[in-house]
């Protein structure tokens, strides 16, 4: 990776380490779908001019249904459940969750589209799910104010992350990055446009509020699909997915800056056991197995 694209890495990893900021600010005025219209409504009107040709145009076109799928499973379902959560829960928190998203993918691969999955890959998705489980064991409370529900929510967005993942491989990998993202995000916004309308608050909402969502829809989702485009043609996809383990870095730094959200030594525990396991589960770091020494057998006479 050049220092170029690592300092375009560095970025990404910032502004998605922030969506979870954004959202945690804007949500409770919002309401999680009301807010991801926002998003995903800006995102799709500035991700246009990357599609002024009649190409691109006519290969949204034609592949209108399954980028509708895409923009449902990796927008619309779980931006909607990481802003339900984030009225709840710590934004460092929520991305520590959420960074579990290759474990789903990889299951959901090996499970529904014929993935294969090592036997190192097994102790890396149960290693990130120990992690997981060291992270939120004492706020599993499922009773009315409780906070289990809402990380259930976070894990079904990072399993809507494993089906998209691995659908648009399968389905959509020949079409170009700006088709995907700008179609994806403007089916989205389609999708959107009547439950949000009818969710809209009645209360005003404030200039705070409406800064954090119009940063959230700006950078941390056309600014930052195009970082993510990006690197992904020059650095290439495994380099890239490195971002998984900065973002929950970054976004508990801003949280603990911006929002004064608290360490403590069970988030950095179950952080490190979890993005371990993520490296494992994604190959990024492997388990070097002991080859024993071959037999010596006596020399013929």
């Amino acid at each position: 990776m050049s220092s170029a694209d690592a300092l375009r890495l560095i970025l990404l990893s910032s502004l998605w380490g922030l969506s979870f900021i954004f959202m945690r600010v804007a949500a409770p005025e919002f309401g999680a779908v009301p807010l991801v219209l926002v998003r995903m409504g800006i995102g799709a009107l500035l991700l246009m001019p990357l599609l002024i040709s009649l190409h691109y145009l006519r290969l949204i076109w034609q592949h209108k249904g399954p980028l509708l799928f895409l923009g449902v499973v990796n927008h619309v379902l779980p931006f909607s459940l990481l802003a339900l959560a984030t009225t709840r829960l710590e934004a460092g928190f929520t991305s520590l969750i959420n960074a579990t998203t290759p474990i789903f993918t990889a299951l959901i691969g090996a499970l529904f589209f014929a993935t294969a999955i090592q036997r190192q890959q097994y102790v890396g998705l149960a290693l990130a799910l120990l992690g997981v489980y060291v992270l939120s064991a004492d706020r599993l409370d499922f009773a009315l104010g409780g906070d289990g529900w809402f990380i259930l929510a976070v894990l079904g967005a990072t399993f809507c992350y494993g089906i998209a993942g691995n659908y648009s491989k399968m389905r959509l990998g020949h079409l170009p990055t700006r088709v995907l993202a700008a179609g994806s995000s403007a089916m989205s916004a389609l999708v959107l446009m009547i439950p949000g309308i009818l969710l809209w608050p009645s209360e005003p909402i404030s200039p705070l509020a409406w800064g954090n969502a119009l940063a959230l829809a700006a950078l941390s989702t056309t600014l930052a699909f195009l970082l993510y485009f990006g690197l992904l043609a020059s650095a290439g996809a495994t380099a890239t997915s490195t971002v998984t383990f900065l973002v929950p870095v970054s976004a508990l730094i801003w949280g603990y800056l911006l929002l004064g959200e608290t360490l403590n030594l069970q988030i950095i525990a179950g952080m490190v056991i979890t993005l371990i396991g993520t490296a494992i589960a994604t190959k990024l770091l492997r388990i070097k197995r002991r080859e024993s020494p071959p037999p010596v057998y006596p020399p013929h006479e």
